[in-house]
């Protein structure tokens, strides 16, 4: 990987991080807080996305709409699972699964419905990632504490199918069809709020009162998490997926350190040392 590419990949993983950790602190947020930063960050690409499109040498096709559409509703799944796991789970807990879940899902449908065979290194990567999400999810003497772990691993998992999804989809998009990044994550924002708009109009009370509470939480993940997101998709240009995927999941153990130093999570400290040992078994995979 270039060292642009890598750059891109590394700050994206900071700002990917750090709109997690703020989605973490609402609570009860739901579809309408997944669709209130959404349509921040449509509101801060719109005009990127007017200028683009006039200044663009490429001529927009229907395949862009298309494409934009699919990536939309997987990232609406993606954001309203995730932020289940949040309200149910901690932080140390649904972040590192999702982002582990995804690289072991490769590595499974490639050996089951391909016949396909990773190699030493592969299985040994997934291996760890499965032992580093045991390890998560493991040592809680609480009961209600279990409870709340098996669920925050259970839609840990769920999120990290769909960012296996979304990243192929994604990185389809912008290589094969040659949609312009920007172009094509502005157009898949407004989409998303377009499309969660009805949930929101049924619920424009819970919509005040997220608003007056974590104004500055929509504020943050809607814009980093744009930014972030837009830094990838140009990597993706630069370097192949199967290199900027598990580079950007460095964000794993940023998000422990945060649960640690900052939320006081029970358990933090042994959870980061399960997602060093994700990490570890991603780039593994990513070596095979």
């Amino acid at each position: 990987m270039n060292a642009t590419a890598l750059s891109l990949v590394l700050g994206a993983a900071v700002l990917h991080a750090g709109w997690n950790f703020a989605a973490k602190r609402v609570r009860r947020g739901g579809a309408v807080f997944v669709w209130a930063y959404y349509t921040a960050a449509s509101v801060v690409l719109l005009p990127a996305l007017v200028a683009a499109l006039i200044w663009s040498d490429a001529r927009p096709t229907w395949m862009w709409l298309v494409a934009a559409g699919g990536s939309a509703v997987l990232h609406i799944g993606y954001g309203i699972v995730l932020q289940r796991g949040y309200d149910v789970g901690d932080l140390s807990v649904v972040y590192p699964v999702a982002r582990g879940t995804g690289p072991l899902l490769a590595v499974a449908f490639a050996v089951l419905l391909l016949g396909e065979r990773p190699g030493v290194l592969g299985l040994i990567g997934a291996g760890l990632i499965v032992a580093g999400v045991l390890g998560i999810g493991s040592g809680s003497r609480q009961p209600s504490a279990r409870g709340g772990v098996k669920a925050g691993i259970g839609y840990g998992v769920a999120t990290g199918a769909l960012i296996a999804a979304y990243t192929l989809w994604d990185a389809f998009s912008v290589t094969t069809l040659a949609v312009p990044p920007l172009i094509y994550f502005a157009t898949a924002s407004v989409l998303q709020s377009l499309l969660l708009a009805p949930q929101v109009v049924r619920r424009p009370e819970q919509l005040r009162l997220l608003w007056k509470e974590n104004r500055r939480e929509i504020a943050v993940v809607g814009l980093l998490s744009p930014i972030a997101y837009v830094m990838v998709l140009y990597a993706m240009r630069l370097a192949p997926v199967s290199l900027v995927a598990p580079a950007r999941e460095v964000s794993i153990v940023l998000s422990g350190l945060a649960a640690w130093l900052v939320l006081g999570e029970a358990g933090a400290r042994r959870r980061l040392v399960g997602s060093v040992v994700v990490l570890v078994g991603i780039v593994a995979i990513a070596l095979a």
